[in-house]
């Protein structure tokens, strides 16, 4: 993760996560590791969709 933005404030950053993690009471690996997990089961979602069509 970075903090360069790459011009759009959308984009996520280490701020970003930071906030997150503060938000919910939580370690920034924390938080990391969740993100992480919660992108593998999207995935995992996407593969399987695109296999249907």
């Amino acid at each position: 993760m970075t903090d360069d933005d790459m011009g759009n404030p959308d984009n996520i950053t280490n701020k970003t996560i930071e906030k997150a993690a503060k938000a919910s009471g939580q370690s920034k690996k924390q938080t990391l590791k969740n993100i992480i997990e919660s992108a593998q089961k999207e995935l995992q979602k996407v593969i399987k969709q695109a296999g249907k069509s």
